[in-house]
Formats: C-alpha cells, structure tokens, sequence
C-alpha cells in the first residue's frame, strides 16, 4: 500500500520503530541461521567423512518447516521474529534424530546388507527417538494454551518448536530410511556409469560429450521455463503459452526433462545396437 500512495503523491516513507527492528532481526538471523546450517553440514561430514550423507540427515529440516507453518495456521499466529528462532532451535533438535537414527543404520550395515540394517535400525531407534521428541514436545505443550500477555510472546517459538518437531518425528522415520536407500542406489549407478566409461576407453569422450549435449539442453529448458518466470514473471512469447505461472514452468520443464531422458535412452539403445551389429 505505502509505495503505491509514494508514487502517487510523490511522498517519501520509512517503516521505523519495531517494524524495522524486526526487519533488521530478521536479516541478521537469516545470515546466522545460514552460519549455523554451514557448521553443521561441515561438522556432519566430517564425522562420517562423506560430503552426501549430511545432506540425508539435513533433509529433514525443510519439512520441519512445514510443521512449523501449519502450526502457526492452526493457531492463527503470524510468523515473527520469535518464530525465527524457535526455527533455529528446531534444526539443532530434530537433526538430533537422524543422526542417531543414521549412526545406527551405519553400524548394523557393517554385518549385514543396507536394506535389512535400515529396518532392524528404524525399529531398534524408534523408542529413543520418540522419547527425545515427545519430552520436548510434551514439556512445552501447556504454554500453548497460556493466554497470559506474557506468554504471547512465546507462542510463535512454542508453535515452531512444537509442531515442527512432532511433524518431524514422523517424516525422521520415514523420510531417512528412504533417502538412505535412495543414496545407496544412486550411487550404484554412478559407479556402474564410471566403470563403463573406463571400460569403453576413447570411446568414453563420445559419452561424456553426449551426456554434456543433455545436460546443457536441460539448462536451457530451465532457462527457458523456470528462468524466465522467475527473472521476468511470464514466460517467453515464442512458447505461445501466454504469461504463464510458475506451475505451468515446473510442468515443462518436467515434462521437457522426462523427453530429454527418454530420447537419450532411445539413442543410448540404438547405438548399442548398431556396434553390435558392426561387431
């Protein structure tokens, strides 16, 4: 509203007291909160000296931060400054639980095979992790029912760590078994992928070349969807689609990615078998 009656009147505005300090709050706690994911990715990775496994025990925050937007729906409170920190409680809290239910996994893998380590795990670490989160969520239950002006305060940092937590606890059981055996299988097909390169020697350049043709057609379409919507609003005329949401640029680019997967895989066969041929 304020820089619409600016342009129209020709008058200048600054927002000051408490919404700039919240302002100013906000930005300096975005800069730590992105600090502190830096120190804990680093930290992770360097007790299980991976570079990926911390990303499987992180995934876990942004949907603890859908628990935390839907708490504050229920409750009707709006996100605040207070909301911001009881996030950064929350990241340390429920990363907690994957690393102990990952410790776990990474323990029992080592006698037997990963599927059946991720399900003795899930099964053996589900009363702790259940105990650490219900502690917490069930110690601060009763201050969202507070309705002292005191309280109030609290409330966003209660809502974040309440419902971000127990919304959690139910995607650390789930969510991390399968991005574990996700990882595991990706990374056959990496290896399985470097091993042919190897094996295929010069020819391998034709490869690599091929799959560089890929990669630079799907950036391009995500220039040319994603991108555009994002850096123009709308996306480009020659698509005829008219402006376009950023929906409809996600649906092409997905479905402009499956064809580009899909005609590699057709070229992929067809030249396999044509140098079987000539063999």
């Amino acid at each position: 509203i304020m820089p619409d009656i600016a342009s129209r009147f020709g008058i200048e505005w600054k927002a000051a007291g408490q919404s700039e300090d919240e302002r100013e709050f906000l930005s300096d706690a975005m800069v730590g909160f992105g600090l502190c994911l830096i120190g804990i990715f680093l930290t992770l990775a360097w007790i299980f000296s991976s570079w990926t496994r911390p990303m499987v025990v992180m995934a876990i925050i942004p949907f603890g931060f859908i628990g935390t937007i839907y708490g504050h729906m229920a409750w009707d409170v709006p996100l605040s400054m207070f909301t911001v920190v009881g996030m950064i409680g929350m990241t340390g809290i429920i990363i907690n639980d994957s690393i102990v239910l990952i410790s776990t996994v990474d323990e029992y893998a080592r006698e037997r095979g990963l599927v059946p380590a991720i399900i003795d795990a899930t099964a053996d670490r589900l009363r702790p992790v259940m105990l650490t989160t219900l502690t917490t969520v069930l110690g601060l239950a009763p201050l969202l029912f507070e309705k002292s002006s005191q309280a109030q305060f609290l409330k966003p940092t209660v809502i974040t760590l309440v419902y971000g937590l127990g919304f959690g606890l139910v995607l650390v059981l789930l969510l991390v078994p399968a991005l574990l055996a996700m990882q595991q299988d990706f990374g056959r097909q990496l290896q399985a992928l470097r091993r042919s390169v190897r094996l295929i020697g010069r020819r391998g350049v034709g490869i690599a070349l091929a799959m560089g043709v890929v990669a630079l057609a799907m950036a391009g379409l995500f220039a040319a969807t994603l991108g555009a919507v994002i850096w123009n609003g709308a996306l480009p005329e020659m698509l005829g689609l008219g402006v376009g949401s950023m929906v409809e640029a996600f649906g092409l680019f997905v479905a402009g990615s499956a064809a580009l997967a899909v005609l590699a895989y057709v070229l992929g066969i067809v030249a396999f078998g044509l140098r079987r041929r000539v063999r």
